[in-house]
């Protein structure tokens, strides 16, 4: 069985598995305890949080570990909003962690408001000028599109940002970026940053908000006064140093060359009348999206499900009729129901990939033959 659904998660790697037991089984103290052995679990976390800022690329600012990019993106938001007449911004593609709690705060009687897609895929910055003033409180954007793969200028978003509301908060969904495409936060001019472990070869349940300044934050959960006291509760130490040392053993250039030569192999297995490959801006190639003309994408799933697993978008969306990303972009709902997304690793062979897009080509090709 070939799986290509490396975006909704990924196998935990050796060395974080043997990192995950050791912390779990052994080094198991409470950091928060008073003895010695607690110190030590204390010291080791705090250099964690040193050795994730040196992965993203930035001297300043602090990391609160949290359960993932769910609690992340929630408590980026959640954490800076403020009573007054402020607006926030969010990007028409973002994932249900970040879209669901924007049309909270809508319901509540915010001012909330979208960035629309571009036909390309990436967000229309153009757009984003005109709706950003000196009373925006918070932008958020992905970096790269879970659904599409579509990489956002976030540097150029967050100058546009800077010049029109110098006290807005950026937050960016990094979950789809983080130790796939190169990059530094320091380069970009954010205020947050979220990741997810098990995007990335950790384990699940465990992720992390970067923070620059940790004082524009709300407390949204209390308790002992973990984490700054903007998360309380014990910390998930096995979970933490493992994600650290999957994040650690990743080269992400020379991951990110061999990635993209398997995603060229596969756009040529899968160059089909009937496919079509969304969006034309500039891609990760970890996710590869296309539309199969005339059949159910879901029918095509469960066809290959034996001998490649494939997925149709965010997992966490996978549930909901229809792909509020390809809407925004200006699919229609025909074209909708035949998406399917193809996300891959960097430990996955030229051999196995030629393999699946035959395979899918051909289930496409029966299928459609069926339709008709």
């Amino acid at each position: 069985m070939i799986y290509l659904d490396n975006a909704a998660t990924t196998r935990l790697s050796d060395k974080a598995g043997k990192e995950l037991l050791n912390w779990a089984c052994f080094n198991y103290y409470n950091p928060s305890a008073s003895y010695q052995q607690a110190f030590e679990v204390r010291q080791a976390l705090n250099g964690a949080r040193e050795r994730l800022k040196k992965l993203f690329g930035v001297k300043v600012g602090d990391i609160i570990f949290t359960s993932g990019a769910t609690e992340s993106n929630n408590l980026a938001i959640r954490g800076s909003v403020r009573e007054g007449q402020w607006n926030y911004i969010f990007s028409a593609g973002e994932h249900a962690s970040v879209l669901n709690v924007a049309k909270s705060l809508e319901n509540e009687g915010k001012d909330v408001r979208f960035i629309p897609l571009k036909k390309a895929g990436d967000v229309d910055l153009d757009a984003l000028t005109k709706l950003v003033d000196s009373k925006t409180r918070f932008v958020s954007c992905m970096f790269v599109n879970s659904v599409t793969g579509a990489i956002n200028d976030i540097a150029k978003l967050s100058k546009i940002v800077r010049e029109r509301a110098p006290r807005a908060i950026i937050h960016v969904d990094g979950v789809q970026a983080f130790c796939k495409i190169p990059f530094r936060l320091d380069e970009l001019d954010i205020d947050l940053f979220s990741i997810s472990a098990h995007k990335f070869h950790g384990p699940k349940g465990v992720g992390a908000l970067y923070v620059k300044n940790k004082d524009t934050l709300k407390n949204m959960v209390f308790g002992g006064g973990q984490e700054f006291d903007k998360r309380s509760g014990t910390e998930n130490v096995p979970g933490i140093m493992a994600m650290l040392v999957s994040a650690e053993e990743i080269d992400v250039q020379s991951n990110y060359e061999k990635v993209k030569k398997l995603n060229e192999i596969l756009v040529k297995q899968l160059n089909q009348k009937g496919i079509d490959f969304v969006g034309t801006c500039e891609k990760s190639p970890y996710i590869l999206t296309f539309t199969c003309e005339g059949v159910n994408g879901e029918t095509l799933v469960r066809m290959l499900e034996k001998d490649v697993i494939i997925g149709r978008g965010s997992a966490c969306s996978s549930k909901k009729a229809g792909n509020h990303v390809l809407e925004s972009m200006g699919y229609p709902l025909d074209k909708i129901k035949g998406v399917l997304r193809v996300s891959l690793n960097a430990q996955q062979n030229e051999n196995e990939i030629k393999k699946a897009g035959k395979l899918i080509r051909e289930a496409y090709l029966e299928l459609s033959e069926k339709m008709k």
